[in-house]
């Protein structure tokens, strides 16, 4: 087989977002994403400009006879990896193939502007376009020029092994690309050294190791994601935001949830809320301070967000120095009608179970994640693209249904916008009332969570917020090491008004923001001191090595 890639794992790594975003989706998966009523609504609006379906349907007729003679000008784009391959322009039967897809595909999405939808019916229509359209196009079939390499060089076997991983990966509810055996836990991600130092049925506390003889005084607690596990902030040597941190002198402690069982179904916010508490206490007891600094990913911000709101409620904020929110969106409505049979169907099973949201996930950024990584697994025959961001993705987790159906009713309510909508612990909340200093983290290019809807955080918490918009999307923002390709991002200090206006006239920094996240940080946690000869202490001593035992819980 040959080494050459026709699609770049990158290219899928950019549009890696966390499941969490689709909790509400889970009860309907990809089929949620047909067009529905939305696409009659898109036909009765271009029905009613039938002078604009002519004009488009003309033009793709003209473009076409243009392509069959060898006279268009019509070409992919640089960065448009379906087509990379150079026998797509050098071959005369296949450039015109490509051409006449990337014409239709144009008119098609174009037709579509033109119906003039509202906004919730356009996207869904675009979704569904984008899909087809990707479904269709030349480079998802055979006819892509490795696949007839990969057959010659291997003496068709490349077809039969394609078809072996199509089959196991329909048994497993898997896509093609996510998971998989190429990377091992503790030892190609999640690999920063540290033990863990606490353990409760919920949770386990992992401490990792100082690599600095000098450590600040407040330590940093990361709050995960729900659906995957913790180590998207441990990804892998040199794409770790813990092991940035640790080298900058932070003491850096993490959580990493149990994967629940049917019989954990009453889990619940409250339940999740106890552990990040639990967990705050033992890494306060361990460093010696009063306070303790929390970042958070997924819905693992919306949690620690409620979390600030009862401590300020109960007058007991002063302990939480700094909170970082990263992939966050609090505040924003979901549609009930899927949330409703999302939470019937966990109830059912007394937990969600992610996998489904994987093909969900895959649908909403299809030429990323879908047809480059089908066409490389089934048609090539050939193993998925290593990738450590699209290994963790696969790496799910189960959601207990007490948890589930609190966090979709947040969502759905958009109880976090109203104060005393939402409650934790028996406390009415009110983010307002929360004044600590925040930093917030979105992906300017994430195709489920956008950046504008992680913006109105910054009106909803009372504290003073810094808003970074890092380049691609919500997972690659945030795996955005020093010296990355592309890496470069966007700061507003005291977020507020609107954000289009407010992003523009900030300048774009070129380079990481760990760099300048690990500088707002340090300053606000406390001087430094000699690092803790042992990991834990006082009671707490290391119970077994990072990443721990409930990160390999499958």
């Amino acid at each position: 087989m040959t080494d050459q890639h026709p699609f770049p794992p990158l290219a899928a790594e950019a549009a890696v977002t966390g499941l969490d975003a689709l909790l509400a989706d889970a009860a309907t998966g990809p089929l949620r994403l047909l067009p529905g009523t939305s696409g009659l609504r898109c036909t009765a609006a271009l029905a009613g400009r039938p002078v604009a379906v002519v004009r488009r349907g003309a033009g793709v007729v003209a473009e076409l006879a243009r392509i069959g003679l060898g006279r268009s000008r019509v070409a992919p784009a640089p960065d448009d990896a379906r087509y990379a391959d150079p026998a797509w322009t050098t071959n005369p039967f296949l450039r015109r193939l490509a051409q006449a897809h990337l014409a239709a595909s144009t008119a098609a999405d174009a037709l579509v502007t033109d119906a003039a939808l509202a906004p919730d019916d356009d996207a869904r229509v675009r979704t569904a376009v984008a899909g087809l359209a990707g479904l269709l196009a030349p480079s998802s079939t055979p006819l892509h020029p490795q696949v007839w390499r990969a057959a010659v060089e291997t003496g068709g076997a490349s077809t039969v092994q394609g078809v072996r991983r199509l089959l196991a990966d329909v048994a497993t509810a898997s896509v093609p690309g996510a998971g998989g055996g190429a990377f091992e836990v503790g030892a190609d991600v999640a690999a920063t050294p540290g033990a863990v130092v606490l353990r409760t049925p919920v949770v386990e506390l992992v401490q990792y190791l100082p690599q600095t003889e000098l450590v600040h005084d407040v330590p940093l607690l990361v709050v995960p994601p729900v659906l995957n596990r913790h180590y998207v902030a441990d990804l892998a040597p040199g794409r770790s935001v813990v092991e940035h941190l640790v080298r900058a002198g932070v003491q850096v402690f993490a959580l990493s949830w149990r994967n629940p069982l049917a019989d954990h179904a009453d889990w619940d916010l409250d339940t999740y809320a106890r552990a990040v508490l639990d967990a705050v206490d033992a890494a306060e007891h361990i460093a010696r301070t009063p306070r303790s600094s929390l970042m958070a990913f997924g819905a693992g911000a919306t949690l620690t967000a409620m979390l600030l709101a009862h401590l300020a409620a109960t007058g007991a904020q002063d302990r939480v120095a700094t909170v970082t929110l990263a992939g966050a969106v609090l505040g924003v409505r979901q549609a009930p009608r899927d949330a409703a049979a999302a939470v019937a169907a966990s109830e059912r099973a007394g937990h969600l179970d992610a996998r489904p949201l994987l093909a969900e996930l895959a649908w909403r950024a299809p030429d990323a994640l879908l047809w480059p990584q089908a066409v490389r697994a089934y048609l090539c025959g050939a193993e998925p693209a290593a990738s450590e961001a699209l290994f963790w993705l696969g790496d799910t987790t189960r959601l207990p249904a007490g948890l589930h159906r609190d966090l979709v009713d947040v969502a759905t309510r958009a109880a976090l916008a109203v104060p005393g909508a939402a409650g934790l612990l028996g406390t009415p909340l009110d983010l307002a009332k929360v004044d600590r200093d925040c930093y917030l983290v979105a992906g300017a290019a994430d195709p489920v969570t956008p950046w504008r809807d992680a913006w109105a955080a910054t009106c909803l918490l009372g504290g003073a917020c810094r808003f970074v918009l890092a380049a691609g999307g919500q997972v690659a923002s945030l795996v955005s090491p020093p010296g990355g390709a592309d890496v470069r991002f966007r700061a507003v200090d005291g977020a507020h008004g609107d954000p289009d206006r407010r992003l523009a006239s900030a300048a774009e920094h070129p380079g990481s923001w760990w760099e300048d996240h690990v500088a707002w940080l340090t300053a606000r946690s406390g001087p430094l001191h000699d690092a803790p000869p042992e990991l834990g202490g006082r009671g707490l001593h290391a119970l077994a090595p990072a990443p721990g035992q409930y990160v390999q819980q499958r």
